[in-house]
């Protein structure tokens, strides 16, 4: 059985074997010291950590491996570790029948879910207003640049239209 199936980037995470994925398996989740987990499978959606390295590479850091970790050792129970407790959009430990009603799919994106939105406090109308006087003044300064790179390329013998040829 499964005792812990997170998800990671579908790109190659370098710090974690297998890169798309990791597993542990257990032949008895009774008691062994640590709490029952019979019927449970932990599901952690690691892809929102790490950092890129390249287009191809995603490492974890220590941080991050600490809290995979520590999460998976607060889930078994052990003594040292902090309180188990779903994270929307990080983990979540789901019975037999949860994964029975996703048709035993293990994508662990569909057990966390999403985590929760950010409640904004900036009234939706003062926010646009701002957006649109910023947006205003970036166009601005992207049509000035603009100007400048056609002079620049005009008098290199460059043109880039008919409007820019001497």
């Amino acid at each position: 059985m499964r005792r812990i199936v997170p998800a990671s980037s579908p790109r190659r995470i370098s710090r974690l074997r297998p890169r798309a994925g990791f597993s542990f398996l257990a032949r008895d989740k009774r008691n062994s010291g640590f709490r029952d987990r019979r019927g449970e499978t932990l599901f952690i959606d690691a892809r929102k950590l790490g950092s890129m390295t390249d287009r191809t590479h995603r490492e974890l850091t220590d941080t991050d491996i600490a809290k995979v970790a520590g999460t998976y050792h607060a889930w078994r129970g052990d003594p040292d570790a902090a309180e188990y407790a779903d994270v929307p959009g990080f983990c979540k430990a789901a019975n037999t029948e949860e994964i029975r009603g996703h048709g035993h799919v293990l994508t662990p994106g569909r057990y966390v879910g999403a985590e929760a939105a950010e409640v904004d406090a900036e009234p939706f109308d003062d926010k646009i207003r701002r957006l649109v006087a910023t947006l205003a003044e970036q166009q601005a300064e992207g049509g000035r640049l603009d100007k400048l790179i056609r002079e620049n390329l005009a008098s290199l013998g460059y043109p880039l239209g008919k409007e820019d040829e001497p």
